[in-house]
């Protein structure tokens, strides 16, 4: 092989290599006799710099580099879905298998398994005639994913021949495409490069609220399908555990979670509790649909890097056949560390706290890869992003926190004081914001009720105006407030302890539907309604905050069934039971305040 490259500089995963003329920018090259995967990031008169995806330990100066002629790819068909990934595609239990424990140096760029053979069903006959992204064919590859075979982004042309319908392996040829120049064969799998968006027909506007059974999400700061969403916060604040509720609970077709730099405990957690999980969609175990990419802290940091872009590209793939995907990022943090590591090594100029000054571009290019669209295919599919972020001793003003602030429509800040107090999610209300509420406005009316967001705001002003009286309250004590303003810290003791928080160990409390979440606030402001007149009347607080009707509507979270919603009913009942008559007598001037404190 004349185009071969020779090592003149090792330095960790960055390798220079001397006479690279006739190599391109994003090569994959495979590095020395271990031929370790590498990837190309710079060419200089000849001198090129490559990031190597596999540990460097026992490479030498004077190695050869070796081209592939194609950028880092992945494969992308049946046998994704329900496996668990390294950064860059390799089949980690594959791995183990031949391998043990560790990943053995230049076991190659390993994939899905091409010769396992797929029930298939082909589509379209002879004749015709079939574009980029035509859907011809397809597998059921997990049963809940029906695999839908696509022609190539890339490929199009008059159908030549078309295999009948059967066993196959992914090497097999299903079709050939006459494009008029060429004959294009058609597998049961694609390659396609992971830095490289897939193309679709056109970008449609957010509209649709992505369902996750977590009240603070769906009702206060709503993720949408298509959306972009951060959770930032310190360590122990309970990052990993909010993104393993919503992969668990929401609505989604398909999770595709990619482990980035984290403890590998976690990524084990996931793999042992996931197939253990029912979908409460239809009883199957959740790994059925799930996706997992793990590259570990203790995994090469170039792999890390490449890792978010294997799981976008992943995501884009079965976006193309009409799913909808929510890709958890945990944490962007770790991969932005990776950024730094290796822009270090290269020498370039830092900028703050020592990322490179393209940190904010790689941030948005990611998160630009969301989206709800329409497909080559004229499918219908969406793509929700939803990053950790881990700042260091949970400041918010360092540059992945503000830098990803700026990109995402959602923004769930993660409290330590919350976290604590086992208060969790430990989403902090005043910290949080959406902007996709506007988008959701008709998604809402048209499938909860049209109240939903009035009652939204309300309780958020509620919980607003609790926030700046606890500042006096610190100072001078709860007594010194009026009755009016005193009702706004009880109702906001209710509606953190009773709707904000959430036990995700209990049967009913740990996946809550928006028609329970809307009932639910309907309870709790008939209640603030009717204290709040009963203060205007001269009611004393001390009879307005009734210790067992507060109790009951805190915990009907616990005792209410989800198709139960003559029982919420029945709390507004309760509610009115208890504060008519004590209206009605104060307001006629006919008891006396002594007289029923006695009575209590």
């Amino acid at each position: 092989m004349s185009n071969v490259g020779k090592i003149i500089m090792i330095n960790g995963p960055v390798v220079k290599a001397e006479n690279m003329e006739g190599f391109t920018m994003r090569e994959m090259v495979l590095v020395g006799e271990k031929k370790l995967i590498g990837e190309i990031i710079s060419i200089n008169e000849g001198i090129a710099t490559i990031q190597v995806y596999e540990e460097t330990v026992g490479l030498k100066a004077g190695e050869a580099i070796y081209p592939t002629n194609k950028p880092l790819s992945v494969k992308l068909g049946p046998g994704i879905i329900g496996n668990i990934f390294d950064g860059i595609e390799r089949p980690l239990m594959d791995i183990f298998d031949k391998g043990g424990d560790y990943i053995p140096e230049g076991i190659g760029l390993t994939s899905i398994d091409l010769h396992r053979k797929w029930k298939v069903k082909i589509n379209v006959p002879v004749g015709q005639e079939l574009k980029a992204g035509a859907i011809f064919g397809e597998v059921q590859e997990s049963p809940v994913v029906r695999h839908k075979l696509m022609i190539p982004p890339d490929k199009w042309g008059k159908v030549i021949f078309a295999e009948k319908d059967g066993e196959y392996d992914l090497e097999h040829v299903l079709l050939i495409l006459d494009d008029g120049v060429n004959k294009n064969e058609i597998k049961m799998y694609q390659e396609w490069p992971v830095r490289i968006p897939r193309p679709v027909t056109k970008r449609n506007p957010i509209s649709k609220l992505l369902v996750t059974g977590q009240r603070v999400i769906d009702t206060f700061f709503p993720l949408a399908k298509g959306g972009t969403a951060a959770i930032p916060g310190g360590f122990g604040t309970g990052k990993t555990s909010a993104q393993h509720q919503l992969a668990k609970w929401s609505d989604a077709d398909i999770i595709v979670y990619v482990g980035c730099g984290e403890r590998g405990n976690e990524m084990t957690e996931v793999l042992e509790d996931f197939p253990k999980l029912k979908d409460p969609r239809n009883g199957q175990p959740l790994m059925n649909r799930t996706v997992l990419i793990a590259n570990t802290s203790n995994m090469p940091v170039a792999a890390r890097e490449a890792s978010i872009y294997t799981g976008i590209t992943i995501a884009e793939y079965y976006r193309d056949m009409g799913y909808n995907i929510a890709l958890m990022a945990d944490s962007t943090s770790r991969w932005a560390e990776a950024l730094r590591e290796i822009s270090g090594r290269l020498e370039e100029m830092p900028a703050e706290e020592g990322y490179p000054a393209y940190l904010p571009s790689r941030i948005g290019q990611f998160y630009e890869r969301a989206g709800d669209v329409k497909t080559l295919s004229g499918e219908e599919g969406s793509i929700t992003i939803i990053g950790a972020v881990s700042p260091p001793g949970g400041d918010f003003s360092e540059p992945v926190t503000q830098n990803t602030k700026r990109v995402v429509g959602t923004f769930l800040a993660l409290d330590r004081a919350l976290a604590y107090s086992r208060h969790y999610p430990a989403i902090n209300w005043i910290n949080s914001y959406t902007g996709y509420v506007d988008d959701l406005r008709d998604w809402y009316r048209g499938n909860v009720s049209e109240h939903m967001l009035e009652l939204r705001e309300k309780m958020l002003g509620i919980l607003g105006e609790e926030h700046k009286l606890m500042e006096i309250v610190k100072l001078v004590g709860e007594d010194i407030l009026p009755d009016d303003q005193r009702l706004i810290l009880e109702i906001s003791k209710v509606l953190k302890t009773g709707y904000l928080q959430q036990n995700s160990f209990h049967e009913l409390d740990a996946n809550v539907s928006l028609k329970k979440q809307y009932n639910m606030l309907r309870v709790i402001d008939r209640l603030y309604e009717k204290a709040l007149a009963a203060v205007k009347k001269g009611v004393p607080i001390s009879l307005i905050r009734e210790e067992k009707l507060f109790y009951d509507i805190i915990s009907m979270k616990y005792n209410v069934p989800e198709d139960d919603e003559a029982a919420f009913d029945r709390y507004i009942e309760q509610i009115d039971i208890y504060f008519d008559p004590l209206v009605s007598q104060y307001d006629k001037g006919g008891i006396r305040y002594e007289d029923k404190v006695s009575e209590h």
